[in-house]
């Protein structure tokens, strides 16, 4: 059985997990340990960043990379269009998604938790001890400031600009290229998720994000969107173990 190796919290797992649910692969989820349980990702794959799968004894690291992986194992339904044209575009998209947009969502979502403890005690891993949760719960904010300042305020609005458009491309169709589902929208739809928690990431942080994105009025149809996706793409989820 295929293995995902994984942060639960990640966008970049959680796009392969779209992926696999897309493809309807069973898999198995395996937790990584930050730092302990990274030195086991790295033997085997040569780094230390997650997602990473495995197939037996085939080991790929990287989201994009997996996702190749899996159009090759799995081919149907197809993420990446025949045209030539348009899957120029859905490549051009995917790394935007992974980049500019993977950069700024973690950026913002850093500097929301700065500000919100429970936030910040939400992202961390299950497995911390108790009594490192409360200290980091107790971070007093003004320690934390100066993480909270690397967010420009061109960034920001740079942000919001590139948001809004697509939320009002997604009115006109719910695809971001063509007219099926492609990578393009689930490495989109899985950054999103860093800007406003789906209820798939549990009751400590479903709903919250970043604020003055996740409440933004032009923006709630694209958070919808993301929704409704993932939604879908539950409803034919194959067995996790």
């Amino acid at each position: 059985m295929l293995e995902l190796h994984q942060f639960r919290h990640s966008a970049f797992c959680l796009k392969v997990r779209m992926v696999l649910q897309a493809k309807g692969l069973s898999y198995r989820e395996v937790e990584v340990t930050p730092g302990l349980g990274q030195v086991d990702v790295f033997r085997r794959s040569g780094q230390r960043q997650v997602p990473m799968l495995v197939d037996d004894e085939t080991v790929i690291a990287d989201s994009s990379s997996i996702a190749a992986y899996l159009e090759t194992l799995a081919p149907e339904p197809p993420l990446w269009p025949e045209d030539p044209r348009a899957a120029a575009q859905v490549h051009l998209i995917e790394d935007w998604a992974d980049t500019t947009l993977a950069h700024a969502a973690r950026v913002a979502l850093a500097q929301a938790a700065t500000i919100d403890s429970e936030l910040r005690v939400a992202l961390l891993p299950d497995d911390l001890p108790e009594p490192l949760r409360r200290t980091v719960a107790g971070i007093p904010t003004g320690l934390l400031q100066g993480v909270g300042e690397i967010v420009a305020q061109g960034e920001r609005a740079s942000l919001l600009t590139s948001l809004t458009q697509l939320a009002q491309a997604l009115e006109q169709a719910p695809w971001i290229v063509g007219d099926r589902l492609s990578i393009a929208d689930l490495a989109v739809a899985a950054q999103l998720s860093l800007l406003r928690f789906p209820s798939s990431s549990g009751a400590a942080l479903a709903g919250r994000g970043v604020a003055g994105l996740s409440d933004h009025p032009r923006l709630q149809g694209l958070f919808r969107w993301r929704d409704q996706l993932e939604a879908q793409l539950m409803q034919s989820d194959p067995a996790v173990v």
